[in-house]
Order: structure tokens, then sequence, then C-alpha cells
């Protein structure tokens, strides 16, 4: 037996060829990755060198401990992993250890052993130990399914890392969400404020005869449009929060709280580092997606191994040994051994093309799972161009926002004063007001999406930048003999 499984060493598993990155070898042109700088240039191995912010770390730390998702993709992962030992397991033969007894009661008449009615009692104990239909592995079926076991496993790892990263990144982008919102809340109702003292000075204006109805409506509409705008921020503050609390995934201490409270706008948390200059395209090896796809696919290449196997002859060995005894006081005398052994070969003669099909239908999952990985690597160079166009715009564009509202700012300033002093109507002083809120919500929005963007960048690159890419956390042969 030990002769045997040492000659099911060997396997019918193609050589594996990993496929060619269906990308190009640079990044997009005009797309830098980034500016020379000490914060730059550092390696990002961990998430904390990149969620400086100290609200934010406690918050996405919390999230580590907590969220369900992460809970459920670390149980899949231990799930694999047994599956794994189940396989491997079949390698090597079960030893059982079996007791039992067997009585009896036959007619006499039967076995013409005697001529009266009396029945004759049988007895049979037996005490040992054995192998029930073991197989060796000559073709390596079973070591096949092992490996294929294994990849996925190894997948299903990398998928949690998948898992981890995106709670890190939504953690992070709903705690600017909910800073955005709170800013532009402390902005809406700043303007509110000012509308309801703007509506009041009109109203009296009209009623000593120096305005005009139509003044009056223009402020009070302006002031029902504040209104609004309040609730709505109102709102999406609230169910910023919520999204924060299922991410974290336990209500936000007290403390949290207050801390998150000191961010009353987005400058003040604190900024993400920049992406150094000159990261060539195949940075994204290192995303785990990419690398679960390739798990999937490795397993995919074993299972083509198992299906040519099937091809093959099966050897299946039984074997026992021990005591037995007609006399269970004699059971354990010497002389009473006993033992058995009972190879057993099964070759495949006709099975109307279960197992061509069986074959045909690995190699098609195998070409599937080619086509996903390869997929994944352009999804991935997709992600990482459009985060790349996206901070060299943002950055411009968030300059000129400021600019508009720094402009709009002075032509309020300017149609206010001149409203008062009697030159021009309302309206016009209206309009400039409109014009600088809405450019105060617009600068919000850019300054959130140019954060987010640095969230995303790093997300798509992996979970930031290093000189070595990770290889697997463990290999087949600690686990395999």
């Amino acid at each position: 037996m030990a002769l045997l499984a040492l000659l099911g060493g060997c396997t019918m598993i193609p050589n594996y060829h990993k496929p060619e990155a269906p990308v190009a070898s640079v990044w997009p042109q005009g797309q830098s990755t980034g500016a020379s700088g000490q914060d730059a240039s550092a390696l990002l191995q961990d998430w904390r060198s990149f969620y400086r912010d100290p609200v934010m770390q406690n918050l996405i730390a919390t999230a580590l401990k907590n969220n369900r998702d992460l809970r459920i993709a670390q149980q899949q992962t231990a799930a694999a992993s047994s599956q794994f030992d189940i396989e491997n397991a079949a390698l090597f033969p079960t030893l059982n250890g079996t007791a039992g007894a067997n009585i009896q009661k036959m007619n006499s008449h039967i076995w013409s052993l005697s001529r009266t009615d009396e029945p004759i009692y049988m007895r049979q104990y037996a005490v040992g130990f054995g192998v029930s239909a073991y197989e060796v592995d000559l073709w390596g079926r079973i070591r096949s399914a092992s490996r294929a076991s294994f990849d996925r496993y190894m997948a299903s790892a990398f998928n949690q890392q998948v898992m981890r990263l995106s709670i890190i990144s939504s953690v992070a982008t709903a705690m600017l969400n909910w800073v955005a919102n709170t800013q532009a809340l402390a902005v809406t109702q700043a303007v509110l404020a000012n509308r309801q003292h703007t509506y009041t000075l009109v109203k009296q204006t009209a009623d000593v005869g120096t305005g005009t109805q139509l003044d009056v409506a223009e402020a009070e509409a302006a002031l029902h449009d504040a209104e609004t705008n309040l609730q709505l921020y109102t709102r999406q503050r609230a169910e910023a929060l919520d999204q924060l609390t299922l991410l974290v995934g336990s209500p936000l201490p007290e403390a949290t709280m207050q801390s998150m409270s000191t961010k009353a706008s987005l400058n003040a948390v604190v900024a993400f580092p920049d992406v150094p200059e000159g990261l060539p395209s195949d940075m994204i090896a290192r995303r785990p997606d990419i690398a679960a796809s390739e798990g999937e696919l490795r397993a995919a290449n074993d299972d083509i191994g198992a299906a040519r196997a099937e091809f093959f002859p099966k050897i299946q060995i039984t074997a026992a040994n021990g005591t037995a005894s007609n006399n269970i006081t004699r059971l354990f005398q010497s002389g009473m051994g006993a033992w058995s052994v009972a190879p057993q070969i099964t070759v495949p003669l006709f099975d109307a093309g279960r197992l061509t099909a069986q074959l045909k239908q690995a190699h098609a999952r195998k070409r599937e799972d080619i086509a996903r990985y390869e997929r994944t690597i352009q999804s991935a160079f997709r992600e990482v161009a459009d985060a790349l166009a996206g901070r060299e715009t943002f950055i411009k564009q968030l300059t000129a926002q400021q600019a508009s509202v720094s402009a709009t700012q002075r032509q309020y300033t300017l149609a206010l004063q001149r409203f008062k002093a009697g030159y021009d109507p309302y309206l016009a002083t209206l309009i400039a007001q409109r014009g600088w809120y809405t450019a105060e919500l617009a600068a919000i929005t850019t300054q959130l999406q140019a954060m987010s963007n640095s969230i995303t960048l790093y997300k798509a690159l992996g979970g930031g930048w290093g000189e070595h890419l990770p290889s697997r956390s463990t290999s087949l042969s600690e686990h395999v003999l």
C-alpha cells in the first residue's frame, strides 16, 4: 500500500501558463501617477499610512473588528480551508477500528446435523481494524482535486482581502460624505439666516412703499429654497451616519461622535498622500481580486487533470486485520488471528460519452476563467486610469471652483450694497446670492469628489504601492505530504 501510494505522486494536470495581461504596459498618455516629494515617494504597505486622519483611522479599525460582511468573508475562507482538508484527506487511507458479533438461529434439518427439532445457534465474534475502499491515486485524480480545492481556498483568501479593502475604502468615503453634508448644512443654515433677514428687510421696504410686492415674493421664494435645502442636507447627513454605523458594525460611541463633530469641513480632514511618480501598469497585479481570479483559473486547470484521470482504471483496496472466534471467551487467545485483503480494479468501458463530456466541460470552464481573469485585469486597468484622469482634473477643477466662490461672494457683496443704497432692485441681489450659494455647494462637492477619487486610486492600486508584489500566503507543499 505504501508503494502504491508513492506511485500515486503523478498527476495529469496540464502545465499552467499565466495568461498575458491584455492591457498596455504604460498608463494612458497624459495620466501620470503622481508628483514627486517626500510623501509621494514613501512606500505604502499599511492602510494607516494612507488614511492618516485619527478619526478616520479609529472608524476603520473598529469596522475591521465588527463589520459583518468581513466576518462572512472570513468564515467563507475558513470553510474553503476545511474543504481542502477534506479533499486532501482522501490521499491517505482511513483506518477504522471494528468490533462485531453475528448470532444466527438455524433449523437443524437444513444442515442434516440432527433429526431433532432443536435449533442450532451459530455465533461469530470479531475485533480488529481495517481500511475500507481506499483508492490508490495512481493517475493523480484525487491529487488533482486536492490541488483544485487548495487553489480555490487561496482564491477565497484573496476575496477576503478584497472585502477588507472595500470596507476600508467604504468607511473612509462614508465619513467624507458625512463631513461634506455637515459642511453643506452649515453653509445652508448661514444662507437661510441671511435670507430670513433679507426677507424681513424687503417686506419692511414694501410696507413703507419704497419696495414692491414682486421683491417680497422673490425674497420669500429664496427663503423657502434655502429651507428645502436645509432638510435635504439634514437627511443626507443622517443617511451618511447610518451608512457609517452599518459599516462600522456597531453604534458609534459618544467619544467618536465628538471627534467627528470637530470635522466641520473637508479641510479639517487630514489630506491623503500623493501617488509617487513612475509606477508601472503591472502594479495592478498586486490587487487581491486579480489574485483571486487567477486562483480560480489555477483550480480550473487542476480540474482538467482530475477529468483526465477518470479515463484510467481505479484501484481500490479493502483490508482488515484482527481476531475472530465463535466463542467470545476465546476471542483473544492465541491462534485466533484473522486478516483479509480485497483489491478491486474498475476499468471504464462504456459510459455513453460521460467522461469525454466532463473533460470538455473542464476545458470550457478553464477558457471561461481565462476570459474572466483577463476581464478582471482590464477592469482594474480602467479603474486606475480613470482615477489618474480624475486626479489630474479634480485639482484644477477645485482651484477654478474656489476662485468662482471668491468672485461670486464679491458680486453678492456689491449687489447687496447697491440694493441697500437704492440703485438696483432686489432681483439683482437675489441672483448674486444664488450664484454665491451655488458656487459654495459646488466647491464642497468638487472637494468631496477629489478626496473620494484619491480613495478610489488607493483601492484601485490594490491598497498601496511598494517595491515587491505580495506572494501567496501559503503553498500546497505545506499541506500535502
